[in-house]
C-alpha cells in the first residue's frame, strides 16, 4: 500500500485542526450567549431600546443615612446611575469597583460628581446595610434604597430591568441590568458605561460627561 506524501499528511492535519478550531469556537460563543452576565446585558439593550430622551426621571429613595431623596437633590452635576444589590456576588462589586478606579483619575474634574447604587432588592438592602456596603467604595458613591414600589418606579424611569429568582433551598438572588447610566448636569441621559467594556473607553466617557458645563434646568 502507498504511503500518504508529507504534504497530505500536512492537508489532513491542517483540516483536523481547522474542524477542533470550529468545535472551539462554537463552544466559546455557546457559553458567552448562556452566561450570567450575558444573559443580563441583553435584557439591557432590551431594556434601553427607544428614545434616549426617555431614560432618567424623576425618583423618591432613601439614602444611606437614612434621608428621603429625589433626583432633585443631585441636580447641576454629573450623575452615574447603577442598579444593583449587596448580595450580588459579582456584577455589583465589580461595577463599583471600575467606577471608583475611574474616579481617581478624573478626580480633580470629578468632586460633584456622584454615584447612585440604586437597590433592586429594598427586602434584604436597609440603609444601613447600604452605608456599609457604600463604604467599600469612592466616597462619592451613594446608596440609595426604599419601598419596592419606590424602587420599581426609579427602574421604570430608567428602564432597569430587574426580577426576583428563587434558588433551591427557598433563598434567592435577583436578575437585574447591569449598566451604569450616565447622566449630565441637567440630568439628561448621556450614554452608559459597560462592565466589560476597556477602562480607556470608559474613561474617554467619563471625562466628555464631567466636561459638559451645563445649568441644570
Amino acid at each position: 500500500m502507498q504511503r500518504a506524501t508529507p504534504p497530505i499528511i500536512f492537508l489532513r492535519i491542517a483540516r483536523y485542526g481547522a474542524w477542533i478550531g470550529v468545535v472551539v469556537l462554537l463552544a466559546v460563543v455557546t457559553w458567552s450567549y448562556f452566561a450570567p452576565e450575558k444573559r443580563v446585558l441583553r435584557d439591557e439593550r432590551y431594556q434601553l431600546g427607544g428614545p434616549i430622551s426617555e431614560i432618567g426621571g424623576p425618583f423618591t429613595l432613601i439614602d444611606h443615612n437614612g434621608r428621603m431623596v429625589t433626583e432633585k437633590e443631585f441636580a447641576g452635576r454629573p450623575t452615574l446611575v447603577f442598579f444593583g444589590f449587596t448580595s450580588c456576588p459579582d456584577v455589583c462589586p465589580t461595577a463599583l469597583w471600575n467606577v471608583t478606579e475611574l474616579l481617581r483619575q478624573v478626580d480633580d474634574d470629578a468632586r460633584d460628581l456622584r454615584v447612585l447604587f440604586i437597590s433592586v432588592d429594598p427586602e434584604r438592602d436597609t440603609p444601613a446595610k447600604m452605608k456599609d456596603y457604600v463604604s467599600n467604595f469612592d466616597a462619592r458613591v451613594v446608596g440609595l434604597t426604599g419601598t419596592l414600589e419606590q424602587v420599581a418606579a426609579a427602574a421604570k424611569a430608567y428602564r432597569a430591568y430587574f426580577k426576583k429568582v428563587i434558588q433551591e433551598g427557598g433563598n434567592y438572588t435577583m436578575d437585574h441590568t447591569a449598566t451604569v447610566y450616565m447622566m449630565d448636569r441637567n440630568g439628561k441621559f448621556r450614554g452608559t458605561i459597560d462592565v466589560h467594556q476597556a477602562k480607556d473607553a470608559s474613561l474617554a466617557k467619563l471625562r466628555r460627561l464631567i466636561s459638559e458645563r451645563g445649568v441644570a434646568e
